[in-house]
């Protein structure tokens, strides 16, 4: 497994995944740097880049084997075992994250969802089966789960990510506009859609004026 491998070119690994298996969807075998970067929008040095750094290359008459670099991305994203999921907070948000990735992953594995609301506890919801809160920790080394996604309310948000923690818990997806404080043994990604909307219509706003 490569180690050190910047944040930005981990997700990129994931979306050259996404975009090359679309790609066999279509029975396209090989593919050439400039195509991938034309899929990605990015540019051709970067892809020839990020794939050096996880040391891959192709061939100047064929490309790429999408095949092949779709394992080669697989080694280094994917742990061989699987990973075990939780998602935490089943309102709206928990429940549209749980329905879209289910399945979409065989090494990512949603197994647990946890809430506090009596009505939605001890049910399954989306295909899988929602716990109290109260056992998380319980659950956690049951199923070995050690990532999760936080969804809760604000105002819980830093408490329940210090719960996660004791639970074990070694990577948070933070869905919450709250920047989370953790050990650093903790990775935290944090997705604030209200940024991320915004930053959007700065773009498009300013596109109205050319």
């Amino acid at each position: 497994m490569k180690k050190n491998i910047p944040e930005k070119s981990i997700e990129r690994l994931s979306q050259y995944r996404r975009t090359l298996l679309n790609f066999l969807k279509n029975n396209k075998v090989n593919i050439y740097s400039h195509e991938l970067a034309a899929a990605m929008h990015i540019t051709s040095v970067q892809v020839r880049r990020d794939l050096m750094l996880i040391g891959y290359s192709g061939s100047q008459s064929k490309g790429y084997d999408i095949s092949d670099l779709v394992s080669h991305i697989a080694e280094i994203l994917d742990d061989e075992k699987g990973q075990n999921v939780a998602v935490i907070g089943v309102g709206n948000m928990g429940r549209a994250i749980t329905s879209y990735l289910t399945g979409r992953r065989p090494k990512l594995n949603i197994v647990a969802l946890f809430d506090i609301d009596n009505e939605k506890v001890n049910r399954m919801i989306s295909g899988v089966y929602c716990y109290h809160i109260e056992k998380l920790e319980e659950i956690f080394k049951k199923e070995n789960i050690k990532v999760a996604i936080l969804t809760v309310p604000a105002d819980a948000s830093q408490q329940m990510a210090t719960k996660l923690v004791i639970a074990g818990v070694k990577g948070i997806l933070n869905y919450t506009p709250v920047p989370l404080k953790v050990s650093s043994s903790v990775f935290i990604a944090e997705y604030d859609i209200i940024t991320s909307l915004e930053k959007v219509a700065y773009y498009a706003k300013n596109n109205n004026h050319i």
